[in-house]
């Protein structure tokens, strides 16, 4: 097989490394959009070019060649791909499928959780204050998601970063960020390596909703108040156990958000105007993607090529 085949395996290093950029200088919206789509789509690619390297591996073992009529010369010939290595790759697949369906099933799990909880709390608004003098808030996942803040959250913000609060949950609610997430988590479980883009996408859904919140109040700096003054309550607030998400992103977000300098980031962009779409970096991802998925393509119209040329090898 070309040496095109292995770089559906390298691409995501490269990706990783636009995955900070996308977060922050693309609008948060397209940003969470592309790397979500980004990982996804490598994640792919990944694992497709490692099922077949696993194949070209297994056609040369001499029991499946007999049984596939495949000569053995004609594939040694025209495929020199080491055995080992496909073998190798076929480990890796087998552990990133299990990885995956134990991510999703993890992932799932805690949705489902996270769900119910919030549908055991009182009333039928969306918006639920429970008594915790813990300062925390998290929007459950359904159809509409319920917002469920806690007194101890309430009382250290001021009025007007309460409707910041509630305007950044309403955000992740309306927008389903959570499928986001777990989609960036899956993927980077199937293909560690896409890690960064996975922090990335979980960073920009908490930006998403700060500019939601931003153009629902009219006021960037008030907004910037409110994610600082949240994430100051809530590490001062002792730990709870459990916590489905966190106020701001500041407490128990996905991937990773209590990582230093989530925070002071989206202080940052609020306190400088809406970023704007940047062509440049778009294209960029776009022919990450593009060159990752014609190699796995050509990949496998080179296997298929190779196993029609040994089965005709293979004829009297």
């Amino acid at each position: 097989m070309h040496l095109a085949v292995y770089l559906p395996l390298a691409v995501p290093l490269l990706a990783a490394v636009l995955a900070r950029l996308l977060a922050d200088r693309m609008p948060p919206r397209t940003a969470t959009w592309l790397l979500t789509f980004t990982a996804l789509a490598l994640a792919a690619a990944s694992s497709a070019v490692l099922g077949l390297l696993a194949i070209a591996a297994a056609v040369r073992i001499p029991l499946v060649a007999a049984v596939a009529d495949l000569s053995l010369r004609a594939l040694s010939h025209q495929d020199p791909a080491s055995v080992p290595l496909g073998l190798a790759a076929g480990v890796l697949l087998a552990a990133a499928g299990a990885a995956a369906v134990r991510a999703a099933w993890r992932r799932t799990t805690a949705l489902v959780a996270a769900h119910r909880q919030a549908s055991w709390l009182p009333g039928a608004e969306q918006v639920v204050v429970v008594s915790d003098d813990a300062a925390d808030a998290y929007t459950a996942p359904g159809w509409p998601g319920r917002i469920v803040v806690t007194t101890g959250m309430m009382d250290a913000l001021s009025e007007a970063e309460r409707q910041v609060l509630l305007a950044h949950e309403r955000a992740h609610a309306s927008a389903r960020h959570y499928l986001f997430t777990a989609a960036a988590r899956l993927a980077s479980a199937a293909n560690p390596l896409l890690r960064p883009l996975a922090a990335a996408v979980g960073y920009s859904v908490e930006r998403w909703a700060d500019e939601e919140a931003a153009a629902c109040t009219g006021d960037r700096s008030l907004v910037a108040r409110a994610v600082a003054a949240a994430a100051l309550a809530a590490a001062a607030a002792p730990p709870r156990q459990a916590a489905p998400a966190g106020a701001l992103g500041a407490v128990a977000a996905p991937v990773g958000m209590r990582r230093a300098g989530a925070v002071p980031r989206r202080v940052a962009a609020l306190l400088q105007p809406p970023p704007r779409l940047r062509l440049l970096l778009l294209v960029t991802a776009v022919a990450l993607v593009a060159i990752s998925g014609l190699s796995a393509l050509e990949a496998a119209r080179n296997l298929h090529g190779l196993i029609e040329f040994a089965q005709a090898s293979a004829l009297p």
